[in-house]
């Protein structure tokens, strides 16, 4: 799964909108808006901080052909 379609039902999941989720992971609102629309380029230290509330973090995987 690619991290906006996680992060946007993990979210939905325990019943948080985008301004509940960026309090709670102490990231801006816009952040995690970016997060949830695919934004190619995001801060990995922030990415991170946002999925730990999941139970989650950023890893590498390998490029499917």
């Amino acid at each position: 799964m690619q991290l906006a379609g996680f992060l946007k039902s993990k979210r939905k999941e325990h019943k948080l909108t985008q301004h509940d989720l960026s309090l709670k992971a102490g990231v801006g609102l816009r952040f995690i808006r970016e997060m949830e629309q695919g934004k190619a380029t995001l801060r990995m230290d922030k990415a991170n901080q946002v999925l730990a509330l999941f139970g989650a973090e950023l890893s590498v995987t390998p490029k499917q052909k």
